[in-house]
């Protein structure tokens, strides 16, 4: 699956502008957004962020707010996490679409 597929509009502008403002290398979907099973007015948005080694020194409770950000952005709740239980980080990185990848 491309971000061409996705049943939500990206705004790759606004995405890759939020990822570089807070250090975040890689910002991924995953989830039910992927799969046909999504609601665009019920289902939330599972983003998995990869950040740079030391861009989460001094953020603090401020990373709580990333997902509300993102949010605006993608238009959904999101569900943002940065960690994933070993069990499904194999899972998630195999299906995972990638809406920013800083270079």
């Amino acid at each position: 699956m491309t971000t061409a597929d996705l049943p939500i509009a990206i705004d790759r502008e606004l995405i890759a502008r939020f990822c570089q403002e807070r250090g975040i290398r890689s910002l991924s979907l995953f989830g039910s957004v992927l799969r046909d099973d999504f609601d665009p007015a019920r289902s939330d948005i599972d983003v998995l962020a990869e950040f740079a080694p030391g861009a989460l020194r001094g953020v603090g409770l401020r990373y709580f707010s990333f997902g509300e950000e993102l949010g605006a952005i993608l238009g959904h709740k999101v569900d943002f996490c940065s960690q994933l239980h070993p069990a499904f980080r194999d899972l998630v990185a195999r299906n995972a679409v990638k809406l920013y990848e800083r270079s």
